[in-house]
């Protein structure tokens, strides 16, 4: 809230260069921002008086936009990369798959990895689940599973996270 917007009847108010000019009332705290040529802008609105403090909107506005651009290009951002395999997959296939999902996870990227199964496959899926237990092996080094290989419809999936 600005200027004429702030009804509280008593407000804490803070000048420009920070420092404490009382508690008052919103219309004395406009004449003393109108002589400063600034705003009166609520800062703190659950405190008891709430406190207002004497600044330019616009700059106000544009800090706090910097501030949280600023944040943001600090902030990792987490893919989930997916890995599929099939029940009936060769050691030097699963091998390589190995090696992709171990890439993965050293740029600091989840791994799903998940288990497709097709027709007739569906009979053998307990016989099929040391698969991912194999993958998950392979990885010991690099990773840890975060969620335990689980059935879903005609997949198994696993995920696996960076080891820390």
């Amino acid at each position: 809230m600005i200027n004429e917007q702030i009804r509280d009847k008593e407000v804490r108010v803070i000048g420009e260069d920070g420092e404490q000019l009382g508690v008052m009332s919103p219309k004395d705290a406009m004449k003393l921002a109108k002589e400063a040529e600034v705003d009166l802008v609520k800062i703190v609105p659950g405190a008891n008086p709430p406190v207002c403090k004497l600044i330019d909107y616009g700059k106000y506005k544009y800090e706090l936009i910097r501030k949280e651009k600023e944040a943001k290009k600090k902030q990792k951002t987490v893919e989930v990369k997916e890995v599929r395999l099939s029940p009936n997959i060769d050691v030097n296939d699963l091998n390589t798959k190995c090696n992709s999902a171990r890439k993965f996870i050293e740029k600091g990227n989840k791994v799903k990895v998940t288990l497709r199964f097709r027709g007739r496959e569906m009979a053998h899926i307990d016989s099929t689940k040391h698969i991912l237990e194999d993958f998950a092996e392979k990885l010991s080094d690099v990773a840890v599973i975060e969620k335990a290989p689980k059935l879903e419809g005609r997949s198994m999936m696993m995920f696996l996270t960076e080891k820390r």
